[in-house]
Order: structure tokens, then C-alpha cells, then sequence
């Protein structure tokens, strides 16, 4: 545990944007911000999670970070040491930071309790697709090893995961299989990489049946055709402190229709015309994080999709969660979506 009596990095006011908190979130080694007036007075907190719940429910990014705060938190007391240490729950705890008051009700210390776990113990790409929506491009080269802004979209989500500190990588291999076990060896890995051969195309989720030493930890999967900025360590943590059996990292996919949609009541009659509206869902977004009991619906040797794994552990109770990835996200198995992405990646890379 850290006691900090300098923490302005942790501290922001309720009138800044949820974007804004964001960014002072992603600066920090933890996953909170404290709300506070203009006089330092405590009026709530805002944690990663918070944020991605009020995305569910249709909360911007420019909305205030009033909006998804808790105004309720659990707090301490200066001079209190003991008792302080008592609420943030002793050695071990899993909860992650206590503010500490004074009379006033002014933060003047900030509790941070210690990791109560490891983080994400393995995770499982999908690169054994034929990646056929891509024409030519994929005739002679798999689809994970297609350049993205002058590197293989394999090197940048193998690179993703280790960032996050995933210390073991499995990935599912088929199509030009010798190609990726070429390009992993010459890679200078940080992870300790794994593959399982796929002797027939298993579809989305078969390949989980094919993974060893899982039964204890959850698993994130994750489509070798997708790029993205997603925080992984914040998924873990979302995961966990909702005692979630799985996870789905969704995005938001807009669909403008360019025609008056007319609306009418229950008799059939007009009710009204909203012109061109557009349609905004979360669409799975092709990251998962799954329980060791997701692993026993898997059936062995035949094909088997994400879908009718998630369907499956829903109709026997299973509590699947979804957290929005509000950061960069794309899956590129068009031709116009590894152009865009490569364009992006160029960008950034200048």
C-alpha cells in the first residue's frame, strides 16, 4: 500500500469532460480520479469502470464527469491510520484506493492499496484464417502477417498484449502456418509464445478446446484481424470486480439510413417520419475475456463460433458482461479497412 500526501494527478474537477478524465486516467498508474470542488472538497469518484457502465447507456465522451461519478465513496479520516488501513481491507485487499479527509472535507491523503491479483494470466489470438475478403493481399501471406503502417498486424497485437503484461500468448494457427512460426521465432518476444495447430478450420471459438494449463484462470481472446488501443488491464480489473464469468469488448458501429424511416402505432397508422436517423448499436467487437467454465461448453474437433459459446454459457446462467472500448478499435478484413488502418498507423508512426 502507498500512502501519497502529493496527488493532483488524481484529482479533477466535476465540470471536465469524461474524455478529459480519460486522459488524466491513462497518465496515471491506476484507474481513478477523485472529484473535487475548487476548494478540494471530496464530491466523488470516477473509476475507468464507471465510465465504460455510462457508455452502455448511451453516455458521451463530452458529457461532464459528474454524470457517471459515485458521490457516495468510501472514505477515511486523517490521523485515523488504523482505521484507514482497516477500510482499504488490510494486505490483500483488491480494493484499490481510499481518499482520506480532513474536517472539512477536503482530500489530504490519498490510500492506494497494493495489485490483489496477477493481471491477465494467458491469452489466445486467432490467426488461422484464410482472410479471403482480402483478395489477392492474403493469396501467398496470412492475414496476420499483412503490413500495417510498415509492421505485421501480428508484431502490434502480440506487442499490445505484452504491454498489458500478459506473460503467456497461444496463438491458433492454419492458414501458411509455417509463415507464422517463422516470423514468431525471428521476433525478439517478451511473452512466451504458444501456437495450436488447427488441422481443420474451427471456426471462432473451437481453437479454445485445443489450449492447455487454462483451468483456473480466465482467457482473453482475441481476433488476429484486430486493431486496437483497448486497455486490457482495465478489462481485467472491470471483469473482476463485477465477478463476471465473461467479458465482450464492444464498440459502437453507426449506420446511417439515408431514407425517412417512417414510424407508426400499434393500429398501423403513421405515428411520424424521422428523416435519415442514425442507427447506433455495440457490436462485438472480437475481444473476449473468458472463465475456465466458458472452456467446458468448447466441443472438441469440430467448428464452433464465439456466438454460439456466448449463447451457450448465457442459457446455463453464466454473467457475461460487456465493456465498451471507447479507444481506437478496427477489424481489418476488407481491403478498404487495411487501407484505413495503415493510413492511421502512418500517422501515428511520423
Amino acid at each position: 500500500m502507498i500512502l501519497l500526501r502529493e496527488f493532483s494527478d488524481y484529482v479533477c474537477l466535476p465540470s471536465v469532460s469524461i474524455r478529459a478524465v480519460l486522459e488524466r486516467i491513462n497518465r496515471t498508474a491506476h484507474l481513478f480520479q477523485l472529484v473535487v470542488d475548487t476548494d478540494g472538497r471530496l464530491l466523488g469518484t470516477v473509476t475507468d469502470g464507471d465510465i465504460r457502465r455510462a457508455m452502455l447507456t448511451g453516455v458521451g465522451l463530452d458529457a461532464p464527469a459528474s454524470v457517471c461519478m459515485k458521490t457516495q465513496p468510501l472514505t477515511g479520516r486523517i490521523g485515523e491510520t488504523a482505521k484507514n488501513f482497516e477500510k482499504l481491507g488490510g494486505i490483500g485487499s483488491t480494493r484499490r484506493f481510499l481518499p482520506i479527509l480532513d474536517d472539512q472535507s477536503r482530500v489530504a491523503e490519498l490510500f492506494i492499496g497494493s495489485k490483489g491479483d496477477l493481471g491477465i494470466a494467458t491469452a489466445l489470438v486467432m490467426a488461422g484464417g484464410f482472410g479471403k475478403r482480402l483478395g489477392e493481399r492474403t493469396k501467398c501471406t496470412p492475414k496476420p502477417l499483412l503490413q500495417v503502417g510498415g509492421r505485421p498486424i501480428l508484431d502490434r497485437v502480440i506487442s499490445a498484449l505484452e504491454d498489458s503484461g500478459v506473460p503467456s500468448i497461444t496463438l491458433s494457427v492454419h492458414y501458411l502456418s509455417e509463415q507464422i512460426y517463422d516470423f514468431v521465432s525471428a521476433r525478439d518476444n517478451r511473452a512466451h509464445i504458444h501456437f495450436v495447430e488447427e488441422t481443420q478450420p474451427l471456426g471462432t471459438a473451437g481453437a479454445l478446446g485445443l489450449v492447455k494449463d487454462i483451468e483456473r484462470s480466465p482467457v482473453l481472446v482475441v481476433n488476429g484481424d484486430v486493431l486496437t488501443g483497448c486497455d486490457f488491464v482495465a478489462l481485467h480489473d472491470f471483469h473482476m470486480r463485477h465477478g463476471l464469468d465473461g467479458t465482450i469488448g464492444v464498440t459502437r458501429y453507426d449506420v446511417d439510413v439515408p431514407y425517412g424511416v417512417i414510424r407508426q402505432d400499434e393500429e398501423g397508422f403513421f405515428a411520424g417520419i424521422e428523416e435519415k436517423p442514425r442507427i447506433s448499436n455495440f457490436v462485438a467487437g472480437g475481444v473476449y475475456y473468458l472463465s475456465p467454465a466458458f472452456l467446458a461448453l468448447v466441443p472438441l474437433g469440430r467448428p464452433f463460433d464465439m456466438p454460439e459459446l456466448l449463447n451457450s454459457g448465457r442459457e446455463i446462467g453464466l454473467r457475461i458482461g460487456l465493456f465498451p472500448i471507447h479507444e481506437y478499435w478496427t477489424d481489418v478484413g476488407h481491403p478498404e479497412d487495411l487501407e484505413a488502418a495503415d493510413a492511421h498507423h502512418r500517422v501515428d508512426n511520423e
